[in-house]
Formats: structure tokens, C-alpha cells, sequence
């Protein structure tokens, strides 16, 4: 049976910096055993070759092609939606690099979008230039809207808060491509080539991690290194799969990775071969 993992980063494999006891010999499990998997974050700010590079770093082997960013999302989502478009930026690196190697040109006049990722250098100034060509018909693009964003040094304002600003002066609202989104959640399924069915979704955050993968059909554990806890879990509608105090228990070799949370529904999977589709049920009726 073919299964596979999307995992958050930030409160499941690191926190402040540091990686949580059992994240390295998890990833290491899956390389040895050969299970697809990717790192989902909803921080445009890094490359994927820098978050690789941050997770090396941290004894966590893993290379480019197993990081997957909201920059990346929103990037090949606008390349799909409006070749060759431009955008005016409030953002930094990863989110630059994702749109230049998607054919987006980052403009500062008459731009068709408006992209808004995580940055450290936003001022007012940049917000009115926004805010004007919203106006006059740029639209908004969010990477993601998460409010905040926790940092070894406390806790500092996400992309989130940066389009709430841009949504109350111009009374238009952001299409955000990030986790909870089914566009980054569906996209990161698709880079490793699995079914609705066969993945697995790890997350420390009900509001994210565990709503994109319910709201896509996929699997879900609940790890409690991060934001959300157990009690938590009275206060929604919908839950993770399964609960699981960190990745440590994913690391030991008692579970089977492909048994650790029951498989998806089969006939509620995409269909990949319509040509084959079609014999196969032509045959049967």
C-alpha cells in the first residue's frame, strides 16, 4: 500500500530553533523506508534550498525537493491563472524567487497583483503604493493569513495582519494560497504524486495543518509540540485522526508508518487516467 506525509515544520519538527527530540529520526525513518514526504510552511520569507540548508543544520537530512512554501503555491498558481503577469511586492526572497521562476516580473507601476508574503522591512510607504493600485484594480494575493509569527525573540506580525491592514483600506479581499488553502494543500499532494487516500497530513495547529488536510480528504495527526493541545479539541467541529504527543512516536519502529493512521476512502479519489478510467468502468456496466 502506497502512503505518504505532509509535515509542518514550525512546532512539529522544530521549535525556537531547536529540533524537537525524535523529528530527526522520523525524517531519517522515512528516507530509510522510503516513504514520500514533504515539509509544508506557510513562511515565504526562505528558498527552499534555505530551509533545506536550516534543517540540515539541524541534524534533519532532507534536500530541496523535499520543502514545499506557500511562495512556491502562490507562485505557480498566478503562472497558471495569468501567464507572464507582474506583481508589486511586499516580501522577501523566497517569495521573489518563486514568482521570478514562475515568469512573474516584479513591477512597481500598473502590476496585475498585488502579492503579499511575510517581510521585516514593510513600511507605510509600501502599504499606501498598495493599497492605491488595489484601487485601481491590481488584485490582492495573500501567501498565507497566519496573524503572527513566532521568533526566537518573541512574537512579530504575519502576513496576516499585513493584509488585514491592505483589505480595510480598500474594502477588497485577499485570496490567500497557503495552509489551510485546498491550492497549496492539493498542490503539495500532487508534487509527490499521491492520491487523496494515500496522504497523510502532520500538524501542530487545528486551525491549519489539521483544516486544510480534513477539508481535502486527507489523513490527519495532531501533534501536541506546538500550538494547539487536547483540550483544544472540544472547541472544534472537526479533529485529527489521531493524536499524538510528538513525531518521537512516528520514530519508533513498534508503528508502522503505513498503518499509523487508517487509509482514506479509495472512490473518493481523483481520477489520474481517464482513458483507463473509462475501460475499466465501460467493462463493468
Amino acid at each position: 500500500m502506497k502512503r505518504g506525509y505532509l509535515i509542518d515544520m514550525d512546532g512539529v519538527i522544530y521549535r525556537g530553533g531547536e529540533p524537537i527530540p525524535g523529528a530527526a529520526e522520523f525524517v531519517k525513518r522515512l528516507l530509510r523506508e522510503n516513504i514520500p514526504f514533504l515539509f509544508l510552511t506557510n513562511n515565504s520569507q526562505r528558498t527552499r534550498r534555505d530551509v533545506a540548508m536550516k534543517l540540515s543544520r539541524m541534524g534533519i537530512p532532507v534536500g530541496e525537493s523535499h520543502i514545499f512554501t506557500c511562495a512556491m503555491a502562490t507562485a505557480r498558481y498566478l503562472a497558471k491563472r495569468s501567464p507572464h503577469g507582474t506583481a508589486f511586492v511586499i516580501g522577501e526572497g523566497g517569495l521573489l524567487m518563486a514568482l521570478h521562476r514562475n515568469g512573474y516580473a516584479v513591477v512597481d507601476k500598473s502590476p496585475d497583483y498585488v502579492v503579499v508574503g511575510e517581510g521585516r522591512t514593510v513600511n507605510l510607504e509600501m502599504l499606501e503604493t498598495a493599497v492605491q493600485m488595489i484601487l485601481d484594480g491590481a488584485k490582492l494575493i495573500a501567501t498565507n493569513l497566519d496573524p503572527n509569527c513566532p521568533t526566537r525573540h518573541g512574537t512579530r506580525p504575519g502576513c496576516g495582519a499585513t493584509v488585514a491592514y491592505l483589505e480595510t483600506a480598500t474594502g477588497c479581499r485577499a485570496m490567500s494560497m497557503g495552509k489551510p488553502s485546498p491550492i497549496m494543500m492539493r498542490a503539495a499532494r500532487k508534487e509527490l504524486g499521491l492520491a487523496t487516500s494515500e496522504t497523510i497530513m502532520v500538524g501542530d495547529t487545528l486551525e491549519t495543518d489539521i483544516l486544510g488536510g480534513v477539508q481535502m480528504g486527507y489523513r490527519t495527526i495532531l501533534v501536541l509540540t506546538g500550538t494547539s493541545q487536547r483540550a483544544d479539541l472540544a472547541k472544534c467541529a472537526y479533529g485529527p485522526d489521531r493524536v499524538m504527543e510528538s513525531v518521537a512516536e512516528l520514530a519508533d519502529p513498534a508503528l508502522d508508518l503505513l498503518q499509523a493512521v487508517d487509509a482514506g476512502d479509495a472512490t473518493e479519489d481523483s481520477v489520474h487516467d481517464m482513458d483507463a478510467w473509462c475501460r475499466a468502468t465501460s467493462s463493468t456496466t
